[in-house]
């Protein structure tokens, strides 16, 4: 029998979208553990196991990092509700159903990393436009789904705007134990089948 121990096989290179799925990960772990002040690119380096030139060249800088996470999660949230969207029946109240349900769990799934970073980013002009652009592209989202409910005119972007003010209120309620998610689910569910059927009746 040989004593001769094996050669140690050579690790497998990360192609680009690999190494970021990376970062991005452990950068989530690293606030849910420790809490966003101490998610640092040279920290984020050491976590992961790479130098500092690879995460550098990932983010550019800390704003880019967190920014970074916020598109991700937004971006998976979404198509998870389009998904949900695509696969309800052709009802106002199942579509509403939909996006009440997706968006409050959306934030009860959050935990501690998202409002980190949107608290790390506040005064941001890098977050500010990036939550203008992903909330456009919700309300966008919306008003594809229930557009088909109202009058010809459409749904207006004061009944959208009033429609996410509803939504942001009674998911951080159910998200703080004020209310249940069930009830925040109900709630917003009424009020986006209301205010489709305000806009139908305006004809």
């Amino acid at each position: 029998m040989s004593t001769e121990e094996e050669p140690a096989r050579p690790r497998r290179r990360l192609s680009r979208e690999e190494r970021l799925r990376q970062l991005l990960d452990v950068a989530c772990q690293l606030i849910r553990e420790e809490g966003t002040d101490a998610l640092t690119l040279g920290r984020l380096a050491e976590q992961a196991g790479v130098t500092k030139p690879v995460v550098y060249d990932h983010f550019g800088t800390r704003a880019g990092l967190l920014s970074a996470l916020y598109v991700e999660f937004d971006t998976r949230q979404t198509a998870l509700m389009v998904a949900a969207l695509q696969a309800s029946e052709a009802t106002l109240e199942s579509r509403a159903e939909v996006i009440a349900a997706a968006y409050v769990e959306c934030v009860l799934q959050q935990g501690r990393e998202i409002p980190g970073v949107n608290a790390a980013l506040t005064g941001s002009p890098e977050l500010e436009s990036l939550k203008c652009e992903h909330e456009s592209a919700f309300l966008d989202k919306c008003r594809e789904a229930l557009e088909p409910f109202a009058d010809e005119r459409g749904i207006t972007p004061a009944g959208l705007r009033a429609m996410l003010g509803a939504a942001d209120g009674l998911s951080h309620a159910a998200a703080t134990g004020e209310i249940t998610p069930e009830e925040a689910r109900d709630e917003l569910r009424a009020t986006i089948v209301a205010m489709v059927e305000r806009s139908a009746r305006r004809a």
